[in-house]
């Protein structure tokens, strides 16, 4: 093997060779992996090669990390797994429980060893480097749907899976509010090896072309939004924080058809848990997915749940005003990135409506979402931002209106004057814009009497006023949604504020709707927590998990 002569140059070590041994290491691994043809292969040698790079560098490279992972976890999961062949066809079944914990335990280490090597990491760099953990738990969910454990052995498994994801999440957390109010360019860096390489390092160690492995590797994000990443940290960062969080959210309703207050819970903790992550990038892999025709979450959960699900990822994300994406805080953030949330924040207000619309369905959420993007803070930003590209006089070439649609076809307008808007990344969803043509509701949104919401401390806008009009079989259902929201709101305000803090407890008091944790992290900004898992423990996190229906019955 190539790696004897690799092997020998290790001693030597030098900051100008570190790469091409890096390098020549890598290549020599994805051309075993790939001729493999079992899984006791002996990769020794390999392993030994990048744990001596893994300890040359303080900070080592991601992809000495990501690669060491893969090792560790082979070893590990196939001395777990090799002693199940003494089992034989008489004890098939019992194997395939002992397979399971083995499994589950191998992706537990994995976790642990990844966040245990990236200790000296920033952030960026330890969020993406938890991508595998998410592939593999996803992939051992799956494997489990489809065996017969027993309920009782299958029950507890499940809370122990849905542990792990509630530490993998505060994890993430944390390594987000250290990325908080951190210039772009202080922790973005290119990675050595194109991140198809990465993944072809993980995925079922096969050949594949690489969009196609990227698509197998981030199974819970639509095909389109992966087609679109440029390969940047920042960009897989919310690629691998976006599919932990619905990862979260898939295993909620995967427990069962979830109760009016279990609904109400978790759309509080939706909103909790955007706030908390407070990842603008995560919140675009949101977005872009929303615009997508469907979510790729049938291996989880059922449509119905997926309709429902998608229907309150809707509402977090269209009616709540985040402070992360107030425009000093975007200011630090690349000018692209900044202008795909924003055209992309408008182009789903638009089709969520229309789609509303075109069912006849919910016209009191039309009014509320028409309102939410007529106060919000978004058209002064699409306005400004437009005047600054282009130097047009807004007070004579403005939009026509202040609704979504009224925005979007100023826009086209601008870009069939010359002027371009839609970067690469939009332009699918702006061809769709024009084959549509932009037929739907009335260019001027309806606002509450006085141009805005009642409550000023709400940041976003719920028209009751409408829901009351719909009549008695619909306000249950529009008020528990609303008071979900309104305490997720008043949870958001600034702890200076003391009559919010009155309004949040008054609106406990009567509502009797499960908050989301709003922790302040500035001591531990910096910090990494350990991956320590304990069966029947929770995230201590600004992320932290919903009640289940189980947990409230008892």
């Amino acid at each position: 093997m190539n790696s004897t002569l690799i092997q020998s140059q290790i001693p030597n070590f030098i900051a100008q060779n570190y790469d091409n041994i890096l390098t020549q290491s890598f290549n020599t691994l994805i051309d075993s992996l790939h001729k493999q043809k079992s899984k006791s292969a002996d990769f020794s040698e390999l392993t030994s090669i990048f744990y001596k790079l893994l300890q040359t560098k303080a900070d080592p490279p991601l992809e000495t990390i990501w690669v060491y992972s893969k090792l560790a976890y082979l070893s590990q999961y196939s001395e777990k797994i090799e002693s199940l062949d003494q089992f034989g066809a008489y004890f098939s079944q019992n194997s395939i429980k002992i397979e399971s914990l083995e499994q589950f335990g191998a992706v537990k280490e994995l976790f642990q060893l990844i966040v245990s090597f990236s200790g000296s990491c920033n952030p960026l760099k330890c969020i993406v480097l938890i991508a595998p953990v998410i592939y593999n738990l996803h992939k051992f969910i799956v494997y489990l749907k489809g065996c017969e454990l027993g309920n009782k052995r299958e029950k507890r498994l499940k809370r122990e899976v849905k542990s792990l994801v509630g530490s993998i999440l505060g994890y993430l957390s944390v390594c987000c509010e250290g990325l908080d109010g951190v210039g772009f360019d202080d922790f973005e860096q290119t990675l050595i090896r194109p991140l198809g390489d990465l993944v072809s390092v993980w995925v079922d160690d096969k050949v594949v072309e690489e969009k196609v492995g990227l698509v197998e590797f981030f199974p819970l994000l639509s095909s389109g939004v992966i087609e679109e990443l440029s390969g940047g940290l920042s960009e897989i960062a919310g690629f691998v924080v976006a599919e932990a969080f619905l990862l979260r959210l898939c295993l909620e309703f995967g427990e069962g058809e979830l109760s009016k207050e279990g609904q109400n819970q978790l759309r509080s903790w939706i909103i909790g848990s955007i706030t908390g992550l407070k990842n603008s990038f995560f919140y675009r892999t949101l977005v872009m997915m929303l615009l997508e025709p469907s979510l790729p979450l049938t291996s989880l959960v059922d449509p119905r749940a997926q309709t429902l699900l998608r229907k309150m990822l809707y509402d977090a994300v269209l009616l709540v005003e985040y402070t992360f994406l107030a425009p000093e805080k975007m200011a630090i953030l690349p000018i692209k990135h900044v202008k795909e949330i924003t055209l992309s924040r408008l182009m789903l207000i638009h089709e969520a409506v229309e789609s509303l619309r075109k069912e006849a369905e919910d016209q009191p959420k039309v009014l509320s979402y028409l309102n939410a993007f007529s106060s919000s803070s978004l058209p002064s930003q699409l306005i400004k931002w437009v005047r600054c590209e282009s130097g047009i006089d807004m007070k004579a070439n403005g939009p026509n209106g202040t609704s979504p649609k009224a925005f979007l076809k100023w826009i086209l307008n601008l870009e069939n004057r010359g002027l371009r808007i839609f970067d690469d990344g939009l332009l699918k969803y702006r061809n769709k814009l024009i084959l549509d043509n932009l037929v739907g509701y009335p260019e001027e949104a309806v606002l509450k009497e006085g141009g805005k919401s009642s409550d000023a401390d709400v940041l976003f806008y719920i028209d009751k006023k409408g829901a009351e009009e719909v009549g008695d079989d619909e306000d249950e259902d529009m008020t528990s949604t609303n008071a979900a929201f309104v305490t997720a709101a008043q949870a958001m305000q600034s702890p200076e504020n003391g009559s919010t803090k009155r309004k949040a407890k008054d609106a406990e008091k009567q509502l009797k709707y499960l908050k989301y944790g709003r922790h302040e992290h500035s001591d531990v900004s910096r910090e990494k927590p350990s991956a320590s898992v304990n069966d029947d423990s929770s995230s201590d996190s600004e992320v932290d998990n919903p009640s289940s229906d189980e947990d409230m019955e008892a």
